[in-house]
């Protein structure tokens, strides 16, 4: 991490050409260390007192050499769609991914099954990762069927019955007894 300056006289194109090179390589530049995510933008924001400074001059006018061309705004450079494209892509990406976690979520994907005492289940892990399916009980995936559910913890399930994980609310246990 560095951080330059340049100290002068200048004069109205002078001071908005250094403050637009300076800034526009800030914007790609300054990004690469954990403590730039903090520092970048102060720094952004401290050269926006210079920018008005220098606004505020008259045009240059006489002097021993021409002027500096201040050249396209910062905006419409090519440093700062380094930065403001992926900027753009995080703003939209983090609305839709939250979006996306919401309908997920409240669609019940990823969640364990709620077993009804003569639902058929199917497991497609092993026990102690279970990935219950419901499926129809005419069918051959049909594993197990639910014959009990246990709402107490004094409750038990018949003998050879298996126990199915708890269920999303954490209070009931099904009882699992083979289907063939």
């Amino acid at each position: 991490m560095r951080f330059l300056s340049r100290k002068g006289m200048f004069c109205r194109s002078c001071g908005l050409a250094t403050y637009r090179e300076m800034s526009a390589k800030t914007l790609w530049q300054g990004w690469w260390s954990p403590l730039s995510v903090a520092i970048t933008p102060l720094t952004l924001l401290m050269n926006l007192g210079p920018r008005g400074r220098f606004r505020k001059l008259a045009a240059p006018a006489g002097g021993f050499r021409p002027s500096l061309d201040p050249g396209k705004s910062l905006l419409r450079r090519p440093e700062a769609m380094l930065f403001l494209v992926p900027m753009a892509l995080v703003a939209v990406t983090v609305p839709a991914l939250l979006a996306l976690g919401l309908f997920v979520d409240g669609a019940g994907i990823g969640k364990a099954p709620t077993l009804a005492v003569g639902d058929c289940v199917r497991n497609e892990g092993d026990w102690q990762d279970q990935d219950l399916e419901i499926v129809d009980c005419g069918s051959a995936d049909a594993q197990y069927k639910v014959t009990r559910r246990l709402d107490t913890s004094k409750a038990h399930c018949a003998g050879g019955d298996m126990l199915a994980d708890p269920s999303p609310d954490k209070a009931t246990i099904s009882c699992l007894s083979p289907a063939r």
